[in-house]
């Protein structure tokens, strides 16, 4: 099952720092969290979504081994 880690204020809306998901394509993926912490609703359309680091089409299929970081965007110089 895909880990997803969420940082800053996608951390805040959903309350943990981490959780291991079952869904099987990012899209799914990006649905379900949505549905599972819907204090992500607000944030999660304008934050980066990487798999393995790298962004990725919705479509994009979901391996046991996948780490899913969800990243809001970030201001500061």
């Amino acid at each position: 099952m895909p880990v997803v880690r969420y940082f800053a204020a996608a951390q805040d809306a959903s309350g943990v720092d981490s959780e291991r998901r079952s869904e099987t394509t990012l899209g799914e993926l990006r649905r379900a969290v949505s549905a599972a912490h819907p204090g992500l609703g607000g944030i999660l359309p304008r934050c980066a979504v990487l798999v393995g680091g790298s962004r990725v089409a919705d479509e994009t299929a979901l391996g046991a081994d996948d780490v899913v970081d969800v990243l809001p965007p970030f201001a500061g110089g």
